[in-house]
């Protein structure tokens, strides 16, 4: 279970079993889930973030989205 980022008490990672879908991240802090798409940055689903959670999540999705895919590709790929 790669962890790519920590931010604000919230762990950005994927799994390391996952490579059969599309390049995503999983987010969590605490009891709180998320799993993001990155090809566009689309909400997959969601567990205990509100609204404006998830809005802050995803800008810093967007934000990083290069260095995660860059870190799927050399999980997966290479």
């Amino acid at each position: 279970m790669p962890t790519i980022l920590r931010h604000g008490g919230q762990r950005f990672f994927f799994f390391s079993n996952e490579g059969n879908e599309p390049p995503h991240i999983h987010v969590e802090a605490g009891e709180k889930y998320a799993k993001f798409w990155l090809d566009p940055v689309v909400l997959a689903r969601s567990m205990g973030y509100n609204a404006k959670e998830l809005g802050e999540i995803r800008k810093l999705v967007k934000e990083n989205r290069l260095l995660f895919k860059e870190k799927w590709n050399e999980y997966f790929i290479t």
